[in-house]
């Protein structure tokens, strides 16, 4: 079962214009708050990138390779949302594939769907997400689209934590996960070009080992 990053070189490109962009913030002596009460000393929303046309671009061409890649096969894309929304469409209308998309639960209204867009049973999709942290939501549509027949072909995603218990989740739901960069080749890079000290790569790569213990 496949569960890496896309590229490396590709993943150092996109994690640079990440935080050009300030999509990603590395704040280790600040941390932020999660919804899950986590403390992170990261904050990364790829919504951001919509608003570049040569980062969006970017992640949209380095999409189409890798389905085209690991593949291609693929009937349609799914996209997660909301993050995953935006960018499966656009990867989708590059690649003159359907677009569907995976609510994180039933409408409590009008049709209550889950799942919106025209799709058939035995499809064929590659599931989109924009960011990987435990991989719970992203798992959940997994399960929504299995659960109408469809077939998951694996998942692909902008930017994995790579949190030991995500991968593991992956593994449990027998799902393939390629992303187009990951935490690792950030803090590497991020320490190249100067955006944390030297001091700090400790404290970030404690992090991604403990993050529900970390800063309490």
């Amino acid at each position: 079962m496949r569960y890496h990053c896309y590229k490396e070189k590709l993943g150092l490109t996109i994690a640079r214009q990440l935080l050009e962009i300030h999509a990603i913030k590395l704040q280790p002596h600040a941390p932020f708050s999660w919804a899950s009460g986590w403390k992170s000393p990261i904050y990364c929303d790829n919504r951001l990138s919509l608003s570049f046309p040569e980062v969006r671009n970017n992640i949209k061409l380095a999409f189409c390779d890798l389905i085209k890649e690991h593949y291609p096969t693929a009937e349609a894309i799914a996209g997660v949302a909301t993050g995953g929304i935006p960018q499966g469409a656009l990867l989708a209308d590059a690649l003159e594939l359907p677009f569907i998309y995976v609510r994180s639960s039933s409408k409590s209204h009008g049709r209550t769907n889950q799942i919106e867009g025209a799709f058939s049973e035995g499809q064929k999709v590659v599931v989109l997400e924009d960011l990987i942290s435990t991989g719970g939501s992203s798992l959940a549509a997994v399960d929504a689209l299995r659960g109408q027949n469809i077939e998951v072909l694996g998942m692909t995603a902008i930017f994995n934590y790579g949190f030991p218990i995500a991968q593991q989740n992956f593994i449990d739901k027998s799902v393939e996960l390629v992303y187009l960069s990951e935490y690792s080749l950030l803090i590497d890079l991020a320490l190249a070009r100067d955006f944390i000290d030297a001091s700090d790569t400790a404290t970030l790569q404690r992090w991604r080992v403990s993050p529900d213990t970390w800063g309490k």
